[in-house]
């Protein structure tokens, strides 16, 4: 019954998801006797290149790919990040950070947040932000790594991810993979040759005759889906009624003084706007819903709200909230923007493309290519698009704002249902439930809930134990701690620069001739 190996891999598409495909396939089975690994490219088609802002867990996959980590910073331009801050979702003038890593420390077997809720129900009304490592040292520009010598300090729970140049990345993913024995083409696909009695993808025609089989196809052609849309037919779960922006501006500008190790996220009239600061530039950009405000109109809130001169003219994407109904289809994976879209509120876009490479390399076919696998496959992709779905949905509808039609749309939504559970469980009881083995920890679903204006109704009947002059002392030395370990730590530019990562580029927008 053991079917025949795979003997041949082709990637169709290069970009941040084809070259991170390319590379971790590579790595992993690079020693399989006579497996071929080629990547299809073309120059004359660009890449979307959004996805600029990361989560912790690209640390694994850089792990994996035994990338010196000062030579990846150095190569992409690259910052650290230790959370997202949030400006305006609440209500405007509001602001919170969703942190990597934790807050204070667990007491008495009973996570923190009890105990901090505990804490305000007997007067102490400080905000669950001080109790971040991570939030103070990011809002006032600092960063270390983690110290795991260090047990007792919060220190050893830093939690951190990056910021960089996906174009960058993608050229640094290329070098790598090339060095792992991958072929790249250039070319443009004009055909595609199927398997007539099977259906299977066979071969690839390019522009100019040649051609290119392979036995199993990664398709990372983006929003068109070359083979897992117009070949197979996949369809698509719109979710647009839940996360209404469709569109987005796009534009990098001069980098400023302000250097924080933070994705910052502020909402507008019609959706919202990122920054993301790197070593060479800020990238900049207007997430937003058409039916609510015109392209021109976004292009000049965003223009407006720039820390310095932008580089170039804004740059306009076009998209749908929602996924492939299925993003395996015979001997076809779908990856990134071919196999879905979640716009990059929580930056997650670039660890879909980790995930989907980890559920491949854990499923990975023979040439039988059974159906238990690919169904399998499927169904944890579609859960992982799910949980993440109901996380952003989250913050649009936790608001107090009623300042645009848009807001007044998402407050007044109805949502999923295993959402509204979560949230009604912590509003009445103090609980964050994380279901499964889903992406968001119980600090990244307390953060948000609590910075969105959740309240909690009640706590953990354990953190009583404590008599409530002890809870409130060890509140106030588990943030001072915190305050006094984040004012030790070096600035993130003197950081960069000590360990070697600094880069010395620095981009101004071209002097017209």
């Amino acid at each position: 019954m053991r079917g025949e190996r795979i003997g041949k891999i082709v990637i169709v598409g290069g970009g941040t998801a084809g070259w991170m495909a390319a590379a971790a396939i590579s790595k992993i089975l690079g020693a399989m006797p006579n497996l071929k690994i080629e990547l299809v490219e073309s120059e004359e088609i660009g890449t979307v290149g959004v996805g600029e802002a990361t989560i912790p867990q690209i640390n694994l996959f850089n792990g994996l790919l035994e990338i010196d980590e000062r030579d990846f910073v150095r190569a992409t331009n690259a910052t650290y990040k230790l959370g997202i801050e949030f400006r305006d979702w609440t209500r405007l003038g509001h602001r919170y950070v969703h942190p990597f890593g934790f807050y204070g420390l667990d007491m008495l077997g009973v996570e923190f947040h009890h105990h901090w809720l505990k804490g305000r129900a007997a007067g102490d009304q400080t905000a669950l932000d001080a109790y971040s490592l991570g939030i103070v040292a990011g809002l006032n520009g600092r960063f270390t790594h983690p110290r795991l010598d260090q047990p007792k300090s919060p220190l050893s729970r830093i939690g951190y991810a990056f910021q960089f140049d996906a174009s960058l990345y993608a050229r640094y993913l290329r070098q790598l993979s090339e060095s792992f024995g991958v072929t790249r083409t250039e070319g443009r696909i004009v055909d595609v040759v199927q398997n007539g009695e099977t259906g299977f993808i066979e071969t690839l025609v390019l522009e100019d005759g040649r051609q290119v089989s392979g036995d199993l196809f990664i398709d990372c052609s983006g929003f068109r889906g070359l083979l897992i849309e117009q070949k197979f037919n996949a369809g698509f779960e719109d979710w647009s009624k839940w996360l209404p922006c469709d569109r987005a501006m796009a534009v990098p500008c001069e980098s400023s003084e302000d250097q924080q190790p933070l994705t910052r996220s502020t909402a507008q009239e019609a959706g919202w706007q990122w920054r993301i600061p790197l070593q060479h530039r800020t990238g900049n950009g207007y997430v937003y819903s058409s039916a609510h405000i015109s392209d021109d109109e976004a292009a000049s809130i965003l223009l407006s709200n720039l820390d310095g001169p932008p580089l170039s003219d804004p740059r306009p994407l076009r998209f749908k909230a929602g996924h492939r109904k299925k993003s395996w289809i015979k001997n076809v994976v779908a990856l990134g923007l071919a196999s879905g879209f979640l716009e990059p509120l929580e930056s997650t876009s670039i660890h879909m493309v980790q995930s989907g490479i980890a559920r491949l390399m854990t499923l990975f076919p023979s040439q039988r290519f059974d159906e238990l696998e690919i169904e399998r496959y499927n169904d944890l992709t579609v859960q992982e698009y799910v949980d993440i779905r109901d996380f952003l949905i989250f913050h649009y509808n936790a608001t107090e704002r009623d300042d645009s039609d848009f807001w007044n749309y998402c407050r007044t939504m109805s949502v999923p249902d295993a959402l509204t559970y979560k949230v009604d469980m912590f509003r009445r009881n103090g609980r964050v439930l994380r279901e499964h083995n889903e992406l968001f920890t119980e600090t990244s679903w307390l953060a948000v809930m609590v910075g969105q204006g959740i309240e909690a109704g009640d706590y953990h009947p354990a953190a009583d134990i404590l008599p409530n002059s002890e809870t409130l002392e060890r509140l106030a030395h588990i943030r001072g701690v915190v305050a006094d370990t984040a004012e030790l730590l070096p600035m993130q530019r003197d950081y960069l620069q000590q360990i070697g990562a600094n880069s010395e580029l620095k981009l101004k927008r071209p002097v017209p001739a």
